[in-house]
């Protein structure tokens, strides 16, 4: 398959349903830069370590470098978002359900970041898949409950083989491990933290970390770009490998200038949007000093990288949440706003049926359209 950037616009130019793809496809990265991007620079912007512009350019930059370098070094997340389902051969019809999931992804998504909540793009490809899978196939048939939930793929084959168990497993470890993990090394980075600058002069220490805190954020974007950069890029580069009738991408090389064009959609998000949810993760949920900002961007890094290299798509706004949640447990349980948490909750739960109704029905519509 040839990926060079002329051949692509020359598809883009000569097919519309390459066209539809990509705009759906960009779209969602720019939801994303607005919705979970400023989640990476939230702490650092709320404890006045950094202004809003300049730590926006950073997230810009770290963001394309953790797509860049992790994607190059260890594509393993990107390869489990393209390998987890088999399309089969018809790509007509898988063009029909991705669209349909990426199109839930933006409308649920926009309307979750208008209440100020973050969103898990995550869990809606997810969900989006699922509900384009059951309008395809007319039924909860096209779901697969024993393997992964990804049943567009079912629907397009017409039975259970388009399901890979190992891939499903993945994501089940980083639903979970997203919460626990980043609850758990929130607060015992902070605690760690506590106890060696326990004796210490609290301004030299607050001098110290204010310079630690954009260390960790810009540590914190990196990896934001190399989960969710890779998660849609994958499905961007299957969007391509369909217009060109291929059902897969197995064995192709992610070009450079779709690194590059993913992560400036994603910096131009976040730089429209961010704002809101900056403080809605950074202050709203608990009151964090330097210090804490700096464990809660050092801790939910460290377990992005290590959910990458092992290629488990995780969600970073959990991630970063649940460990800004340990580090406030630190201190004390009530230094959390369980309410803001409760709602951030809710709106997680709410994803998969929003999104799934959504895609059900725009995968319906495009049928008929296309």
């Amino acid at each position: 398959m040839d990926v060079s950037l002329a051949h692509f616009l020359q598809q883009v130019l000569s097919n519309p349903a390459l066209t539809v793809t990509t705009l759906l496809t960009l779209g969602v990265i720019f939801v994303n830069g607005w919705t979970d991007a400023p989640n990476a620079i939230a702490t650092c912007v709320t404890t006045r370590c950094m202004r809003v512009r300049s730590a926006v350019i950073m997230a810009a930059i770290f963001n394309f470098l953790g797509v860049f370098i992790m994607t190059q070094l260890n594509a393993s997340v990107a390869s489990t978002i393209s390998n987890m389902v088999d399309f089969g051969g018809d790509t007509n019809a898988a063009l029909i359900a991705l669209c349909a999931a990426l199109f839930s992804i933006v409308v649920y998504s926009v309307g979750a970041s208008l209440l100020g909540m973050p969103t898990s793009e995550s869990h809606s490809l997810i969900a989006g898949l699922s509900g384009a899978a059951i309008a395809i196939q007319g039924g909860i048939g096209g779901i697969n409950m024993g393997e992964w939930v990804s049943g567009a793929a079912i629907a397009i084959q017409g039975g259970i083989g388009g399901i890979n168990m190992g891939e499903w497993v993945k994501v089940l470890y980083g639903l979970v491990a997203s919460l626990l993990f980043g609850f758990a090394v929130g607060w015992l980075v902070c605690k760690a933290v506590t106890l060696i600058c326990a004796g210490m002069d609290r301004r030299r220490t607050n001098g110290f970390f204010t310079y630690a805190q954009i260390v960790g954020a810009a540590a914190m974007s990196f990896m934001h770009g190399a989960q969710d950069g890779q998660k849609f890029i994958g499905v961007l580069f299957l969007g391509m490998a369909f217009c060109n009738g291929q059902p897969s991408v197995t064995g192709v090389m992610i070009p450079v200038w779709l690194m590059i064009l993913c992560s400036t959609i994603m910096g131009v998000g976040t730089s429209v949007g961010g704002e809101r949810i900056i403080k809605s993760v950074g202050q709203d949920m608990v009151k964090l000093e330097k210090y804490q900002g700096f464990s809660a961007d050092l801790s939910s890094a460290l377990c992005l990288l290590v959910m990458t290299v092992l290629g488990i798509p995780v969600s970073t706004t959990h991630t970063k949440t649940s460990a800004i949640m340990g580090v406030g447990a630190v201190r004390r349980l009530s230094a959390i706003n369980f309410g803001v948490v409760r709602d951030m909750m809710l709106t997680w739960v709410f994803t998969f049926p929003g999104c799934g109704l959504i895609s059900f029905v725009m995968a319906k519509l495009f049928m008929v359209v296309f």
